[in-house]
């Protein structure tokens, strides 16, 4: 499969038939068994040292584990980022505050993430990788532990997120993807169909059973 620039590509799929696995070996975090991963031109099974954290540096990414600092407040989870590009303490902690108010924890900026519910430590990682502003997303089911009251703020603030980058979203919810350029069905570990959400109805195949259950 490959993915064009910009492109925005949803990637769906029964629990257990690998988009996770898939999601995680795409950033050698796992290695493949066949086959393999490049990116611009280059095999990321090479990268190694510089070469391997420059790659990563280049994708936000949110997983379902949401990769939060446990010993770091909300607001310092968030101005993490710009902590790391030296920028000055007083505008990280504004634009941080910023970000926050987007995703409706402006008020839980002195907690830690133990305190908060696994959709709040979600919307932490989507704001955090806002501020990091990198030209790839990859986004593993982002709105999982979000109720649904809170998922539609989420989702907008999401499409702001991915809006001219290049975006890969493994869903479990399919209102997350159904705008996606492309999406992937994978079954058993296999592609078993790709195309628009309207092409995919259209066939009347997995994706089409998958969407009409809700």
């Amino acid at each position: 499969v490959s993915i064009k620039r910009g492109e925005t590509l949803g990637l769906v799929g029964e629990s257990g038939c690998g988009k996770t696995t898939c999601g995680r070996t795409m950033m050698k975090l796992y290695e493949p068994t066949s086959g393999k991963v490049v990116f611009d031109g280059k095999d990321i099974s090479t990268l190694k040292g510089k070469d391997l954290l420059e790659f990563r540096s280049s994708v936000g990414m949110i997983f379902q584990n949401f990769s939060l600092f446990q010993q770091r407040s909300v607001l310092r989870n968030v101005m993490f980022p710009l902590e790391l590009r030296h920028v000055d303490k007083k505008k990280a902690e504004e634009r941080a505050r910023e970000l926050l108010a987007m995703v409706g924890l402006e008020e839980k900026a002195n907690k830690y993430p133990s305190q908060l519910s696994g959709g709040q430590r979600q919307r932490i990682a989507i704001a955090r990788a806002i501020l990091k502003n990198t030209p790839i997303l990859l986004l593993d089911e982002p709105t999982s532990a979000i109720d649904e009251g809170t998922e539609q703020l989420i989702q907008d603030a999401l499409d702001r997120l991915c809006k001219g980058k290049t975006s890969i979203t493994i869903a479990h919810r399919l209102s997350t993807i159904k705008d996606a350029d492309r999406i992937i069905v994978l079954q058993h570990g296999r592609i078993v169909e790709a195309g628009t959400h309207k092409q995919l109805l259209d066939m009347g195949g997995v994706y089409a059973g998958m969407y009409a259950e809700g």
